[in-house]
């Protein structure tokens, strides 16, 4: 069981569930059937304890269903564009997804074995997302996405105004990994976890153990930008309090344990860092009233973004327009109108030629990402990025602030995490989807 409160720590969890689910006698009847794909009451049951053994948040019956039929879209997404995957791949994203936890495939197996989840039904999971992962590469990636200096530096721009967003004083240890100590190193993550809680222990582990600079000063690093962190770590330390010690994080060829001192709430993020995420459905008409019309019935049928792919259903793509752009790459009469709009809020005072402009507010978020479901890996892989970019550097540790690389890898995460969720909406919309 300690592995498993390890597991749910290292994976960010926040909300505990009751007891678990068994089968039942019709394990293997039809809960959901997905485009004539039949998902069984037993996957059904299995995701539902699979969840709970991560303590992911929400209603794990419903979550489960949700993500159930996501997978099957996924799977018959990459089923229609030939992409298969090789047992080594697999192997490989069950070896990731284990690796979030600081355990090897067998003790993850072993793991959620205990909690009544069966190897199979992790293979399941991580199929589906790693066939995805594929889907989106292929739909989306290489150079169709291109992320400028200009881009860059805007983002880097939160990094180096201080003031802006939550501010961490943190103390840190770097466990280089290397393949022949790898198993070694993660048991002295884990215990060091367990056993280093005071800032006395914390730093006398640090001047022992840690690969970064700060090891000279016990791991501690000044004030900085909670943004400086990669999503991984970033996530598991915005919700830490002060004194409290990291579960082990994963970083590539590292392992970061982090030591909470302080936290404070900087200021607004400055109006250059802000991305908009907005969607254009474009009414034939002008400003008629049968246009007007058109616009309130739909004003009556969506209550988020993606609510539009079904109402533009077999109609010409260009009717449904959605960009997410930084606000100074936003047309000024669309920045204008967004401005004064809440998320999901609609406007119809724009037109554009002879349509009217049906304008909805999807998000506005800053330019850096603040991460993307962990059940969902979506990434960049190793080779799009440039030749010698690691993760993480131990020798650096945190102190100096991300690099141009990493930076540019968050915004391309971004935009294939954006561009990859529309595209699952748009599977959603158009799936027949029959609860038997």
């Amino acid at each position: 069981m300690r592995k498993i409160t390890l597991l749910s720590l290292a994976l960010a969890a926040v909300t505990a569930f009751g007891g678990p689910v068994t089968a039942q006698s019709g394990q293997f009847s039809p809960a959901v059937i997905v485009n004539d794909s039949v998902i069984t009451q037993y996957e059904l049951d299995q995701r539902i304890l699979f969840l709970q053994l991560l303590r992911a948040p929400g209603d794990p019956a419903e979550e489960a269903r949700k993500a159930l039929i996501d997978d099957r879209l996924r799977s018959q997404a990459a089923e229609q564009m030939d992409i298969s995957l090789t047992a080594e791949q697999i192997q490989a994203g069950m070896a990731e997804f284990a690796g979030r936890a600081n355990l090897e495939i067998e003790q993850f197996l072993e793991a959620i074995g205990q909690g009544g989840v069966s190897p199979e039904s992790f293979r399941d999971f991580v199929s589906s997302g790693l066939a995805w992962r594929e889907v989106v590469r292929a739909r989306f990636g290489g150079p169709r996405i291109t992320i400028t200096d200009a881009e860059i530096d805007r983002a880097m721009s939160v990094a180096a105004q201080r003031g802006s967003g939550p501010r961490v004083l943190l103390s840190e240890i770097i466990l280089p990994l290397e393949p022949t100590t790898a198993a070694d190193t993660r048991d002295l993550a884990l215990e060091l976890a367990e056993t280093v809680r005071s800032e006395a222990a914390f730093a006398n582990a640090a001047r022992t153990y840690s690969a970064a600079p700060s090891r000279q000063e016990g791991g501690q690093l000044g004030w900085m930008p909670l943004t400086n962190l990669p999503p991984q770590a970033r996530q598991v330390v915005a919700q830490m309090g002060n004194g409290q010690v990291s579960p082990p994080i994963p970083l590539g060829n590292a392992i970061a344990l982090f030591r909470l001192r302080g936290i404070q709430q900087g200021g607004e993020i400055a109006a250059s860092n802000i991305t908009l995420d907005y969607a254009q459905y474009l009414i034939p008409g002008g400003r008629s009233a049968e246009a007007l019309t058109e616009a309130e019935r739909v004003r009556g049928k969506v209550d988020t973004c993606d609510d539009l792919y079904k109402v533009a259903r077999g109609k010409p793509a260009e009717q449904l327009l959605r960009d997410a752009l930084p606000a100074s790459r936003v047309p000024a009469d669309i920045a204008a109108e967004l401005a004064r709009m809440d998320r999901n809020d609609t406007s119809v005072a724009l037109t554009r030629g002879n349509a009217l402009v049906f304008l909805m507010l999807c998000s506005r978020s800053a330019t850096i990402a603040e991460g993307t479901d962990p059940t969902v890996p979506v990434t960049v892989a190793a080779e799009d990025l440039p030749e010698g970019t690691p993760a993480i550097n131990p020798e650096l540790g945190f102190g100096r602030g991300p690099s141009r690389a990493q930076i540019r890898e968050e915004l391309i995460n971004q935009r294939l995490a954006g561009l990859a969720e529309g595209y699952l909406a748009e599977l959603r919309a158009n799936a027949i989807i029959v609860t038997p």
